[in-house]
């Protein structure tokens, strides 16, 4: 079942939050499973979710072949309850399960990471932000488009994996075929995303399942990656060092497995 719970990417997801709006602006509009909300009472992004489901780009990757055509967010949790949203043009459909909060630039208000997939290009990892200037959102940033139609990326999360300040985005390229993970970083200045490292034989996903598996953990001695060798025998953890990416094996791969490993228990 797509959105299930199981060894997912954590996307800040919760149960219904208290707001302070009469009704949640979600109630009724968002797609099952893609509510993520803000579990830090901040400035900027509360919740967001998806909208619109489609059936316009036939690829079914997570399982249903049915994806969302706009993304939805809660600005901030006061009375006001103002919702903007991204209404994607007709070649292009946001393919994820649901968005993901993460503060990029240290300002106290969170982005709102997506994959974003175009019928020709295939699948970008976009970043949108609230506008500066009012009520609104704008695409801050994104990856390049892999370049083929019905290639996918599984987002694995985004931290400071390296300890360096800066935050890093961490994907699983095309896990079905080039079982490549990459990370970029984000530069605050030039508002843009650089990758800084890749590591082939790793993968986050296996066709038609609606999950995806593995995500961070820091077990005291820093951010690790949560992910299955290419062929899911074994469960691996990854760091990011001066030198680059860093693998070990874990554990034989099982669902099991991960949970203890994203716990701190393998």
């Amino acid at each position: 079942m797509r959105g299930a719970v199981g060894p997912v990417l954590a996307a800040c997801l919760a149960a219904t939050p208290a707001v302070a709006c009469d009704a949640p602006p979600w109630s009724g509009r968002a797609m099952d499973g893609s509510l993520a909300v803000n579990p830090a009472p901040a400035p900027g992004p509360a919740a967001a979710w998806f909208e619109d489901p489609t059936t316009r780009y036939a690829h079914a990757v997570l399982g249903d072949g049915v994806e969302a055509g706009t993304l939805a967010v809660l600005l901030s949790d006061d009375p006001s309850c103002a919702v903007a949203r991204v209404t994607l043009p007709e070649a292009e459909v946001f393919e994820d399960l649901a968005p993901r909060l993460a503060d990029l630039d240290g300002d106290g208000r969170s982005e709102i990471l997506v994959v974003q997939s175009h019928r020709d290009l295939g699948a970008r990892l976009a970043v949108y932000a609230i506008t500066p200037d009012g009520p609104g959102l704008r695409l801050l940033t994104a990856t390049p488009n892999i370049g083929q139609r019905n290639r996918w990326l599984a987002p694995v999360a985004a931290a400071d994996l390296d300890g360096d300040g800066a935050i890093e985005i961490a994907y699983v390229d095309r896990p079905h075929l080039a079982r490549t993970l990459r990370v970029w970083r984000y530069l605050p200045a030039q508002g843009a995303l650089v990758e800084v490292a890749a590591l082939p034989g790793l993968t986050n996903h296996r066709i038609g399942e609606g999950f995806i598996t593995g995500g961070l953990r820091d077990c005291g001695t820093g951010p690790e990656l949560v992910l299955a060798d290419a062929d899911w025998s074994r469960l691996m953890g990854v760091s990011l060092g001066a030198g680059g990416l860093t693998a070990r094996a874990l554990a034989p791969f099982s669902a099991a497995a991960v949970v203890a490993a994203l716990a701190c228990r393998d």
